[in-house]
């Protein structure tokens, strides 16, 4: 029986070559907030993946919370970008660009100047610090509660980053709506306390993704927004609430996403610690979403096949092994030994632990 990793995939007007998604994954090579020639390296030597999802890349100069992580909200940075998208693209793999934008999760040393670190309330996360490259670890102070002309902002600015994306090769972009930013951030009714209508209900809160899908849906196409979800997520200080609230919540999105999203991207986060998305969530997200179903979250090549098979997912991205297996596709066709992330070196400048995992050639010379 054929392995269900290695069949094509038909991901809205992109073919795959393969079921193999690489997951965003931050690393803190963009010196000065600029894609470069080191990350180009990086990508290129994982373009046996199906598809690409970058680090996550800020619409916004406001956005930018962690030490050098690119940007994409000028012309310069989009130019940047082309040689990125065009190596990828030249391996045979597709690539979106992932726009994260860190909300309260940030330091004003790592922003630029005249930059703000904005919520959708001013609601400080939990004993979190951030590494800041002027002054080391710092702790994360209460944000500035965005205003409504504040929020209309960032939608804009999601909005202007897709078109820079296309501009610049990217074949869709994907919405980070996980992992504790700013999207997460209005979904969670801890750190969400606004009183107006992006505030209070599930479909208030809501309305902050939702409205930002429609309106980059309109400037490039549903066919290239993809949306990422953590439900239960804890990353970056995000409190757990009420059981059902969140099921209810994410149901809610699941549902309403249709024809606003090419795919919807789950990031389950047990592996890692976090509470666990339970199945059942899993499932009746996806037959309420009748386009692509991206699976993420600890998985091994025999899970993956596992979940394939069963027709719980699509898609399946993984991480940490693609982050250390720049041949990542090639280890799995051979049943190869994986290397070892360098967990030292993930957010590090230069090319130690980033573009120096041999590939599996290599390493049997070696």
């Amino acid at each position: 029986m054929s392995n269900p990793l290695f069949t094509p995939y038909q991901l809205g007007r992109a073919r795959l070559k393969n079921r193999l998604v690489m997951a965003p994954l931050t690393r803190s090579r963009a010196i000065g907030n600029m894609p470069n020639g080191l990350m180009a390296r990086y990508y290129e030597q994982r373009n046996g993946a199906g598809l690409i999802i970058t680090e996550g890349t800020s619409p916004s100069p406001n956005g930018l919370g962690y030490p050098r992580i690119p940007g994409l909200f000028n012309a310069e940075q989009a130019e940047a970008w082309k040689n990125i998208t065009a190596r990828v693209h030249k391996g045979g793999s597709h690539i979106f660009v992932q726009l994260m934008h860190t909300g309260r999760i940030g330091h004003a040393l790592n922003l630029p100047e005249g930059a703000k670190i904005l919520a959708p309330s001013a609601v400080k996360p939990d004993g979190q610090q951030m590494y800041t490259d002027q002054e080391g670890m710092k702790e994360i102070g209460t944000p500035q509660a965005m205003t409504a002309a504040e929020v209309e902002a960032a939608i804009g600015e999601h909005v202007q980053a897709a078109r820079y994306a296309i501009a610049a090769g990217f074949d869709g972009v994907e919405l980070h709506g996980a992992n504790g930013y700013l999207i997460e951030q209005f979904l969670n009714p801890k750190s969400n306390v606004r009183a107006d209508e992006y505030g209070g209900s599930v479909e208030n809160r809501a309305r902050f993704l939702l409205d930002m899908a429609d309106r980059v849906g309109e400037a490039i196409g549903a066919d290239k927004v993809g949306v990422r979800l953590s439900p239960f997520g804890v990353n970056a200080g995000m409190p757990v609430y009420d059981e059902a609230e969140t099921i209810e919540m994410y149901q809610y999105l699941a549902e309403a996403l249709n024809g606003r999203a090419v795919y919807l991207h789950i990031a389950d986060h047990s592996s890692m610690g976090a509470p666990e998305v339970p199945q059942s969530l899993k499932e009746s997200m996806r037959n309420a979403f009748s386009g692509t179903f991206l699976l993420s979250g600890g998985y091994d090549q025999e899970r993956a096949v596992s979940d394939l098979e069963a027709g719980r997912g699509d898609l399946v991205a993984f991480g940490r092994m693609w982050l250390a297996n720049p041949d990542l596709d090639e280890r799995f066709r051979a049943e190869a030994e994986l290397n070892t992330p360098d967990f030292d070196t993930f957010y590090t400048p230069g090319e130690k632990g980033y573009t120096d995992y041999p590939a599996l050639a290599e390493a049997s010379q070696g």
